[in-house]
């Protein structure tokens, strides 16, 4: 519901506007792609919304792309917008993958900045590898859980002091050692799970608010507070200045990016060696 309000918000116009965040990640993710060094025959972006990450596919790295999303406003929100290689669109419930995507179909399955927003996030990362090919690849990159550290912390001195207690006012994430462990229990190998941030400045808490409810990524934990008192957001908003304040008179928003690179289990694949058995002391190297 976020997502489709966002999407149509002005007909996209607000939502064009905060594009910056996921286009700044999606080039990310597409370097670690390139590192591939493979062509595929097609790629499927889950939780794709308008396509910030197929918009940089290349017919040197696919010739078609499958974009995935939930909220089907969202990914028709571009439709007009064009792209270098074939497109077709599912509108489809990422937690619900395998009901529409084959099992041992995909390539590659790539994920930009939607994964923090399902609820059983093992069970879609077992569905991930069951939809990939053997010595298939899937790329993911997620907000991890120090994002937005400098608002929330304000949020909460701000309610303690004016109402005497807390209540979540940003959504659960997940950090880079969970991931580590979902990946592999899930049945992926060859991991690769590192950890990047990007901090924006806003001019104050209010414009940073604005900017996340038009990015549909407001909070939206079931049971959550749907209202908070004017005075306490005031005092949060100079919470933030005093505590993290830029010296220009911005404030810092950061929003940490797990990335992760997992592979579906092949024969042909490489075997890490065993413990033990290198010829070389890496105090030596060192």
């Amino acid at each position: 519901m976020q997502k489709d309000r966002a999407a149509t918000r002005q007909d996209g116009a607000q939502s064009r506007t905060v594009d910056y965040l996921r286009e700044e990640i999606a080039d990310m993710m597409v370097e670690r792609l390139l590192d591939i060094n493979r062509k595929f025959k097609s790629i499927l972006d889950l939780g794709s919304g308008p396509g910030h990450l197929s918009k940089l596919l290349e017919t040197s790295m696919t010739s078609k792309v499958t974009m995935l999303d939930v909220s089907e406003k969202t990914l028709k929100r571009d439709l007009d917008s064009e792209f270098e290689v074939e497109v077709e669109r599912i509108h489809a419930d990422e937690e619900n993958l395998l009901q529409v995507i084959p099992r041992k179909s995909q390539e590659v399955i790539v994920s930009c900045l939607s994964l923090h927003w399902v609820n059983d996030l093992p069970g879609v990362l077992v569905q991930i590898k069951e939809a990939l090919q053997p010595d298939g690849v899937f790329i993911g990159a997620l907000f991890g859980g120090e994002s937005l550290f400098e608002l929330r912390t304000s949020l909460q001195l701000a309610e303690v002091d004016r109402e005497g207690g807390i209540s979540p006012h940003v959504s659960p994430m997940t950090d880079s050692r969970d991931m580590s462990n979902l990946l592999g229990r899930a049945g992926f190998t060859l991991l690769t799970v590192d950890v990047d941030e990007v901090k924006v400045n806003y001019p104050s808490m209010w414009e940073l608010m604005e900017d996340l409810r038009d990015m549909g990524e407001s909070n939206a934990v079931v049971g959550r507070r749907h209202f908070i008192h004017r005075d306490t957001l005031a005092a949060a908003s100079a919470i933030y200045k005093e505590l993290h304040g830029n010296e220009d008179g911005t404030i810092p928003a950061t929003f940490q990016v797990i990335f992760v690179i997992g592979w579906k289990p092949a024969p042909n694949q490489p075997k890490p060696l065993e413990r033990g058995s290198a010829q070389t002391n890496l105090k030596d190297v060192l």
